[in-house]
């Protein structure tokens, strides 16, 4: 179990690290946070099991030996854990309040004076918000990544997945429950550590807000700021004591505009090497595949654009049905401390305990009387329940915190004016964690292909069963996989992810300038 946690946690770190210095970078360069944003887009889409020839060609035959494997396994964690991570952090640096750039401009702060006063302390809050759900997929995947295989050969290195894959696999039925046992128990520990941390980052770093306030009763009217608001807000006091040390000079002018001309070099540089290493992986599949086999790949498409259609379809129920549960329940436990204290942590621990080490025990106990209700449409379900399991905690979490982290001030306006449940809503709540519910919902629809990717075609999942819907890409590219057939699966992958950056660049990106625009609830507080 302490290898399997270490490589989650080390991925988490990386994601983290990485995070802030891309997400700093596509702040200051145009260029960058284009091609940033529509790849991360393409790759959070991505399910893990299109990462497998990328696996098998560089890791394991290039490297090989135990530390190939090894390196494929984190990089195949990586890829489940990396991307909402780089969204929360983008996103915050995104909405940072006009009036702190200002101050930090003003101030003439370098690169690590903006990152370590501002931009660091204000993007906690949203790497808390997601932590939890990284590390949930992470234990998602990771029966995927500890032992995985492309054709007929197989990989796995030790930890809890391929252990209990093992037990399975060798019909040790009684030794593989105590294994889940174990697993679950330190899932439960790790998930309420996490919990602890997000509602530190809250009331350390969010502004004045409802969780974190408790010096005046709501329903009193207050215009000052409290000694929360204070605290809240230490960055700015901090580049206030900055400011007094260092007055800044021409000479320092002049180094500041260097440092932004380099990083947008430094930008420009990382793009090339993203089109380069696109580019040479695109060289290799296509000198690889017979001209016979392009004939039939490309006669195809018109079949395959049906296969991105109906599992668009089904992402786009999960995330509706996701959104709508979170909006009324995340606002509702807000208001219940005493049960949001038991249920929040319930789902927590529920979405980190992976969903393909007990969903075929839910299968099998529930099939009988979901046949008898869906009938033909039985498969359907369960492959949307799967997806919705396995991804509902993305924007559960996310506005749920959002909600947390409303300024205190707002509470109680709604108090003041009596505002019904849907004017607070439509008025107040929804708009003030529009940039929370836009993060979410993005890691939430892109997240929900690796629910898809295992669900629509899944083999004897229980007793002779196989799960498997009509028709989905994620069905045919399963099949392409479990045959060994790499240019079919590169060749789904690559329709796939352009048409996700056609998503991206049409739906997520005007969502997040909008959010940015319009939508800042911090910026609520300076303008009052």
């Amino acid at each position: 179990m302490g290898a399997t946690t270490g490589r989650v946690f080390f991925t988490i770190l990386l994601s983290v690290l990485s995070g802030w210095l891309l997400g700093y970078v596509a702040l200051k360069n145009r260029t960058f946070e284009n091609i940033y944003i529509s790849l991360s887009e393409v790759l959070e889409s991505v399910p893990v099991i299109t990462f497998f020839p990328v696996v098998l060609i560089f890791f394991v035959t290039d490297i090989g030996g135990t530390i190939g494997s090894q390196l494929a396994v984190i990089f195949l964690v990586f890829t489940a854990v990396v991307w909402n991570i780089w969204m929360g952090i983008y996103q915050a640096f995104k909405t940072v309040p006009e009036n702190l750039r200002e101050v930090s401009e003003n101030l003439r702060l370098g690169f690590w004076g903006k990152m370590t006063k501002l931009y660091i302390p204000f993007s906690v809050p949203r790497i808390a918000a997601n932590l939890i759900p990284s590390f949930a997929d992470a234990m998602f995947y990771i029966t995927v990544s500890e032992v995985f295989s492309v054709g007929n050969s197989t990989y796995s290195v030790f930890g809890i997945g391929s252990l209990i894959y093992d037990l399975t696999t060798a019909g040790e039925y009684t030794y593989a429950f105590y294994s889940l046992g174990v697993l679950a128990a330190v899932v439960v520990v790790l998930t309420l550590l996490l919990r602890e941390f997000a509602q530190y980052s809250v009331q350390r770093y969010g502004l004045d807000t409802e969780a974190s306030s408790n010096a005046v009763r709501r329903g009193r009217f207050r215009i000052r700021y409290s000694s929360r608001l204070s605290n809240a807000v230490s960055p700015v006091t901090k580049l206030a004591r900055y400011a007094i040390r260092s007055r800044a000079q021409e000479a320092e002018i002049e180094e500041e505009r260097e440092k932004s001309h380099h990083l947008k070099t430094l930008g420009q540089i990382i793009a090339f090497v993203f089109l380069i290493g696109i580019s040479y992986s695109v060289f290799t599949v296509i000198s690889s595949v017979p001209d016979q086999t392009w004939g039939y790949l490309l006669s195809t498409t018109p079949y395959d654009l049906i296969l991105v259609g109906a599992d668009y379809l089904r992402v786009g129920i999960i995330a509706v049905i996701s959104l709508v549960i979170a909006l009324f329940l995340g606002y509702w436990l807000s208001l219940h401390v005493k049960t949001e204290r038991a249920i929040v942590p319930i789902i927590q621990t529920l979405a980190a305990f992976p969903a393909p080490a007990y969903f075929p025990l839910l299968f099998a106990f529930t099939y009988p009387a979901v046949e008898r209700a869906f009938g033909s449409f039985t498969d359907e379900f369960y492959v949307l329940l799967l997806g919705f399991i396995s991804t509902f905690y993305y924007v559960f979490y996310s506005y749920w915190l959002g909600v947390k982290n409303m300024p205190h001030e707002y509470w109680e306006v709604m108090d003041n004016l009596n505002l019904s449940f849907w004017q607070r809503m439509s008025k107040i709540v929804i708009p003030s964690t529009f940039p929370y519910i836009v993060s979410g919902l993005t890691s939430t629809i892109n997240s929900a292909w690796g629910g898809l990717a295992i669900g629509e075609y899944w083999p004897d999942i229980y007793d002779g069963k196989t799960l498997e819907v009509h028709t989905g890409l994620m069905k045919y590219l399963a099949l392409a996989d479990a045959q060994g057939n790499l240019a079919v699966v590169g060749w789904l992958s690559l329709i796939f992810s352009i048409i996700v950056v056609i998503y991206s660049v049409l739906f997520t990106r005007k969502l997040m300038d909008l959010a940015r625009e319009k939508y800042v609830a911090e910026e609520g507080i300076y303008a009052a």
